[in-house]
């Protein structure tokens, strides 16, 4: 089973990768809230059958759904208008800090003590934001700043979906989520962005991947697989969406990285990784210590 949760994870990351794919082509033609309203809430159609178009929801399961729902409303947002302002590489290297953000908030928000480790890779990470972000002279891509502001809520998501999932049913999960994000994204976008709403029918296609394959298909294992995959495995495994946006924006849209940003990728990377070794040798460690204390 934990075998199973790991490779569907490392799908999702794939899927997900392709993702930003889909989101630059549509960048900038669609307003971002137009075009995550129209994708949420055709995921959350496509989902229906698979409940029997019966969606429960319970007291227990709603504030769940409400609170997935906006920070995926938040989180979306910010990437959509971000790529507008950077290339796909640097948007899926920045999304990836998420996994390092995710000790530090646990720590902040819900008291759970870290080591001065991971302090470190967190450092070595925001270097690394540093490097890619210049790109050779010094100045701030506000695309890569809006990247980093979302990767922070997708840190939220992913540990409000691991105890989300341990607690309410997973498909009724995602698709609430889907459809409280889908409406949120749909009522902001007509007030503030109707004018690019012609520009929906252009970017079906990649609307189309997003509704289908990002969100339908990619958040409902990414839920699944965070039921059965330790944190630690799930965190890792889903920041290689970072790698494969990157080589996705080489082999398809003809990317190019300075020496500079390569590094800022590297580093990046070299902290997401080391991370999370030392989260899984923690881990090891505890559960030691407790077969010492049965015995």
């Amino acid at each position: 089973m934990r075998l199973k949760a790991d490779l569907t994870l490392l799908f999702v990351a794939l899927l997900w990768g392709f993702g930003f794919l889909a989101q630059s082509a549509a960048a900038g033609e669609v307003g971002a809230l137009l075009f995550n309203g129209a994708r949420w809430l055709l995921g959350a159609l496509v989902m229906l059958p698979l409940v029997k178009f019966r969606l429960q929801v319970t007291k227990e399961s709603l504030p769940w759904m409400m609170v997935a729902g906006f920070v995926l409303f938040l989180g979306g947002g910010l990437q959509q208008t971000g790529l507008e302002f950077t290339t796909v590489g640097n948007a899926g290297f920045i999304t990836g800090i998420y996994v390092v953000l995710i000790p530090i908030l646990l720590t902040i928000f819900w008291r759970e003590k870290i080591s001065h480790l991971i302090w470190a890779a967190a450092a070595t990470t925001a270097v690394g934001v540093y490097f890619l972000s210049m790109g050779g002279p010094i100045k701030l891509n506000i695309g890569d700043l809006l990247m980093l502001l979302g990767a922070f809520m997708w840190a939220f998501h992913v540990i409000v979906i691991g105890k989300a999932v341990k607690l309410v049913p997973v498909l009724h999960f995602v698709i609430g989520q889907n459809i409280f994000c889908g409406i949120l994204n749909l009522i902001f976008g007509l007030i503030f962005q109707s004018d690019t709403l012609p520009a929906l029918i252009p970017n079906w296609i990649s609307i189309l991947y997003l509704s289908l394959v990002s969100t339908a298909i990619g958040f409902t294992l990414q839920a699944y697989g965070q039921r059965h995959a330790p944190p630690a495995d799930a965190a890792i495994i889903l920041s290689m969406e970072a790698v494969f946006a990157a080589l996705i924006g080489w082999l398809f849209l003809k990317e190019q990285l300075t020496l500079l940003q390569i590094l800022g990728c590297g580093l990046i990377f070299a902290a997401i990784v080391f991370s999370q070794v030392i989260t899984i040798r923690q881990n090891k460690f505890d559960e030691t210590q407790m077969v010492e204390i049965n015995h």
